[in-house]
């Protein structure tokens, strides 16, 4: 909740007219004019400091707008003339104030790790002598290999709760939301005469991706269905296929292979041939380009191409389109007739799918879900947490068969000294750039004796044959059969 008077002249504009990317760095006016132009040059910069999604950019403009609307309203100051003693007034504010306009301290830290960077490039760039900030040097631990270095800390950051308790469903549990709440069947799985949702295959199966892949949900939002068509067929040695993600997709630009399971493979195939297809033709009748903002025009790119043929003839690397110009993608024919958007889902009239329309399918799923008795809240992110305990949980007993789990260091500790490679594996399905922030399923795991038994319980309950052991290369392929039942 905003703390301030919402007349207040100082607002933030979140698109700027630009080209390509910049078009998302943000803008804090007054009165409707910039509002400073140094501030200004701070936005700009931020791709080259290393913030570069137009989430993190539009997170650090609301962050800092709040700031300056303290500083005029309250302080009466500029933003170069903020004072120690304004930290302090802004602190009593924001995290001592009533409930309901309090924040918490995980939002306070990230609104002051936004500010610390304000001041920061501020005083580089000669405008200011110091930051209104102080700091002092701490050793950061690296909790999975032991190490560790001496990094400067902002002494406005708050300790914050206990960041690890993360939230994942059981795999009955995502059964009944994707069949009650996401397809509309009754809790026996027979059909419910007009409660069906019309896009819950579809829908279903978007879920389903999310919970056998571990992809976040931007990047499988965007998914381009011509990806898709190099990908090799099931055979009896080969139970899934590796898809790399570009660069451009994926967060932090790293890139990654992802496995996708034959079943879901065979199903994502026949969601093209049939649903997609029809989609595909009202987009053309009802000449859908012509409502889609600033389209980027493109050839019908060849399976496995790496690369985009625009109209213009400039070839363009797949892995530098961002997941916002994936959406405008327009594939023309041979004479320049749109005919088809490039990304793999869409509506029933052929417009791409945005991230906020599946978190509100979502949301209506469960809510279907709870007036059919299911307790089930299960959002988008949380299935790839879902994803990511149960794969590395089955690879924990994988490995661990056998061993004693015993450490004077502690169970935890005692799981990070012999897990390096199931983390690593993990790690590098999820996409994380650090080790560490993997482990927070690791330390999940740890702390709950109960969870590696039932993951690896439920996986090789979904196996024909329950009396052997998962191999790590046949993880994605064993956690997709929960989804043959479709």
């Amino acid at each position: 909740m905003d703390i301030f008077d919402t007349s207040s002249k100082v607002t933030l504009e979140e698109r700027r007219a630009a080209e390509g990317l910049d078009a998302y760095v943000p803008r804090i006016l007054r009165g409707g004019e910039l509002y400073d132009a140094d501030v200004d040059r701070f936005f700009l910069d931020l791709p080259l400091n290393g913030v570069r999604s137009r989430h993190s950019l539009r997170a650090y403009g609301y962050d800092i707008m709040v700031w300056l609307r303290f500083l005029i309203e309250v302080c009466d100051k500029t933003a170069w003339e903020a004072a120690r003693s304004d930290v302090e007034a802004f602190h009593r504010i924001r995290r001592r104030s009533e409930p309901g306009s309090r924040i918490s301290a995980a939002s306070w830290n990230r609104s002051i790790a936004a500010i610390d960077k304000l001041y920061e490039w501020g005083v580089r760039e000669g405008l200011l002598r110091s930051t209104p900030f102080s700091h002092r040097e701490i050793w950061r631990r690296n909790r999975t290999r032991g190490q560790g270095r001496i990094v400067a800390r902002n002494d406005a950051f708050e300790r914050r709760a206990n960041q690890t308790t993360i939230r994942f469903v059981t795999l009955e549990d995502f059964r009944q939301f994707r069949d009650v709440g996401v397809r509309g069947l009754t809790a026996g799985g027979s059909e419910r005469p007009g409660a069906r949702d019309r896009n819950g295959l579809r829908n279903a199966l978007f879920a389903e991706m999310l919970v056998v892949t571990g992809l976040r949900l931007e990047e499988a939002s965007f998914l381009l269905a011509f990806e898709l068509d190099a990908l090799p067929a099931a055979n009896a040695s080969c139970r899934q296929a590796w898809l790399n993600l570009p660069a451009g997709l994926t967060k932090g630009e790293r890139g990654r292979a992802i496995l996708i399971p034959d079943g879901l493979l065979q199903r994502l195939r026949t969601y093209i041939r049939v649903e997609r297809a029809h989609a595909v033709t009202k987009f053309k009748a009802r000449q859908g380009w012509s409502v889609v903002e600033r389209p980027i025009r493109v050839r019908r790119p060849t399976a496995g191409s790496r690369n985009l043929l625009l109209l213009d003839g400039r070839v363009v690397p797949l892995e530098v389109f961002s997941p916002e110009e994936r959406e405008r993608l327009v594939i023309c024919e041979a004479d320049n007739t749109p005919i088809e958007p490039a990304v793999l889902w869409l509506t029933e009239v052929g417009q791409p799918v945005r991230p906020n329309s599946w978190e509100v399918a979502f949301a209506r799923a469960c809510h279907r879900c709870q007036a059919s008795g299911f307790p089930i809240d299960i959002s988008p992110h949380q299935l790839r947490h879902t994803f990511a305990v149960h794969i590395l949980a089955m690879l924990i007993q994988r490995q661990l068969e056998g061993a004693s789990l015993t450490s004077s260091a502690g169970p935890a500790e005692g799981y990070r000294r012999i897990l390096g490679d199931p983390l690593q594996q993990v790690q590098r399905l999820l996409g994380h750039a650090s080790l560490e922030t993997t482990s927070v399923y690791l330390d999940h795991i740890a702390t709950r004796a109960d969870t590696v038994d039932t993951a690896v319980a439920e996986l090789l309950a979904l196996l024909p044959s329950g009396d052997r052991l998962l191999t790590p290369d046949l993880a994605g392929a064993s956690l997709s059969r929960l989804t043959e039942n479709s």
